[in-house]
């Protein structure tokens, strides 16, 4: 319709240019647009909402989209789809690591999809810990393409899965000596501010530090980073990075995610010793 409406237009008056911009569509039952990490609109082909609801720590949704599968929605941000495998195999950096005989942590995750995938890769013992058990039991049942079975059971033979604060358990490691040999958080995105202050830069920080107390010397914290179009919150994170309490040494990576329709990065952090 709106390039009928151009060529009609165009033809009568004779312009040098003419350019059709879609229409924000207002009224309709659910939302169709999200942003990228540096604010830009963008519209999906959702077509319905499977879940929503509303936990004691956020607003929980999974709707459906023919090119993404189901895509997890958590405060109005998208977090992960179905085809975001991608995601999952660049924060891993499966290929290059090798976690055969590893004792691994994972930090949030309720989707289950990077549990799931890092049981294939032979790992000695995985731990997962998630604050919000109504995330699992959503995406153990609506984004079993991304989690599989994972989440259907708490604890097996290699993982097991702790409902509760990420903090107050590595604290609890830290005191009784346990260490891992990789820390994967896959919490919050680095974020988005003029300084690197503030509630959420003080968990970033607080995460680290934590994660390196109880990180064996040699082992490895994998985390995300931000979209590769916001280079200042990552020179910022860079920056908290040299001022651990423990000096570390980072590469990045990034790949582009399929539901966040950008391209986004991965650190590999370990000590400098």
């Amino acid at each position: 319709e709106c390039r009928e409406i151009e060529g009609a237009w165009g033809s009568r008056n004779k312009p040098k240019r003419v350019k059709t911009l879609p229409h924000i569509r207002r009224g309709i039952p659910f939302d169709t647009y999200f942003f990228t990490s540096d604010q830009r609109l963008l519209e999906y082909d959702i077509d319905k909402i499977i879940y929503d609801e509303r936990s004691p720590y956020q607003h929980i949704q999974i709707v459906h989209s023919d090119n993404l599968g189901n895509l997890l929605v958590l405060d109005d941000s998208q977090n992960l789809a179905e085809s975001d495998l991608i995601y999952t195999e660049s924060i891993m950096c499966r290929g290059v690591e090798d976690y055969t005989g590893k004792e691994i942590l994972i930090l949030g995750g309720g989707d289950g999809a990077l549990l799931y995938e890092l049981r294939k890769e032979s790992a000695k013992k995985i731990t997962m810990i998630e604050i919000d058990k109504m995330v699992m039991d959503a995406c153990q049942r609506y984004l079993r393409g991304a989690c599989g079975d994972t989440l259907d059971v708490y604890e097996k033979e290699n993982y097991k899965i702790i409902v509760g604060d990420c903090v107050d358990f590595m604290e609890k490691f830290y005191q009784s000596g346990r260490k891992f040999d990789y820390v994967f958080a896959d919490l919050t995105e680095i974020p988005i501010s003029s300084t690197p202050q503030g509630e959420l830069w003080n968990f970033v920080k607080q995460i680290l530090n934590l994660s390196f107390q109880v990180l064996r010397d040699d082992g490895k914290y994998m985390t995300h980073g931000n979209g590769m179009s916001s280079p200042k919150a990552m020179e910022m994170y860079e920056e908290v990075l040299a001022q651990l309490e423990v000096p570390v040494k980072f590469t990045k990576t990034h790949a582009f995610i399929p539901s966040f329709m950008e391209d986004w990065s991965f650190y590999q952090i370990q000590k400098n010793i």
